[in-house]
């Protein structure tokens, strides 16, 4: 019978890791990676049986950080949760079935995000699909933010498989939000991605057109508004820390 492994990232999550690790209870294990809690985390995972290892976040960023989790377990199947997601019971049975009868693929699945309590249809919290569940040895990561997989596997899609509770309150949204503008600038600094200031306010006024209207965020409501603002200045942010990186190598910041 092939064996399941759940793997979670994790940094300062005690208020999600108890709910994340009660959805993952059908896995035959759960390993969780952390980065660096200074919280209750560890105590939590570890008191509801989760193997728990420290491992910081290197220049590799979150691909690096999963790719070291495909380390710490020896289970012929992986699904990755993080800390904020919940696997559906229904999906549960589902990924059980996939594992046992144990026929190589990968598997995006479909995500349902939840803003500051509202489940979000349209805009750029609308559902969407990320690589989560596949054979250990089959694949490997990518990308410092917004990482993916690479794979030789066909690839294949599960519906209505997680809840995402991305952000519960303005403090927890920004910590967040500087992390991974900081993240991103540092990527594209990295591929020698360039642009101008007028560039950077270009691209913000594009990101909230395209979630606002052409994605539709306006229909819903007020929330769907403010995170199309929200996406729009995150957009800007990242391209003024690309900008002052730049700036610092030609001796701007001395």
């Amino acid at each position: 019978m092939s064996r399941l492994a759940v793997l979670i990232l994790t940094r300062n999550e005690e208020a999600h890791i108890e709910a994340c690790m009660e959805s993952a209870s059908f896995a035959d294990e759960v390993v969780v990676v952390d980065s660096g809690s200074t919280d209750r985390t560890q105590a939590i995972a570890e008191s509801m049986g989760a193997r728990f290892v420290t491992h910081p976040m290197g220049d590799d960023g979150f691909a690096g950080q999963r790719n070291f989790a495909l380390t710490q377990t020896t289970a012929d199947w992986v699904f990755y949760l993080d800390a904020d997601e919940r696997i559906e019971a229904a999906a549960a049975e589902e990924i059980r079935r996939i594992v046992s009868e144990d026929l190589p693929a990968a598997y995006r699945v479909e995500r349902k995000n939840i803003v500051f309590g509202q489940l979000m249809r349209h805009g750029g919290h609308r559902p969407d699909f990320v690589d989560r569940l596949y054979p250990r040895t089959a694949i490997r990561w990518r990308g410092k933010v917004h990482e993916g997989i690479e794979t030789d596997l066909p690839r294949k899609t599960l519906h209505d498989v997680l809840r995402h509770y991305t952000y519960t309150t303005w403090q927890q949204y920004f910590a967040k939000f500087n992390q991974y503008t900081s993240l991103a600038a540092q990527s594209m600094y990295e591929r020698n991605k360039r642009v101008g200031e007028a560039g950077a306010l270009g691209h913000a006024v594009f990101t909230f057109l395209r979630d606002y209207l052409l994605r539709g965020g306006f229909l819903d409501g007020f929330p769907g508004f403010t995170m199309s603002v929200m996406a729009s200045v995150y957009t800007f942010v990242k391209y003024l820390k690309l900008i002052n990186l730049y700036r610092c190598q030609d001796g701007g910041c001395k």
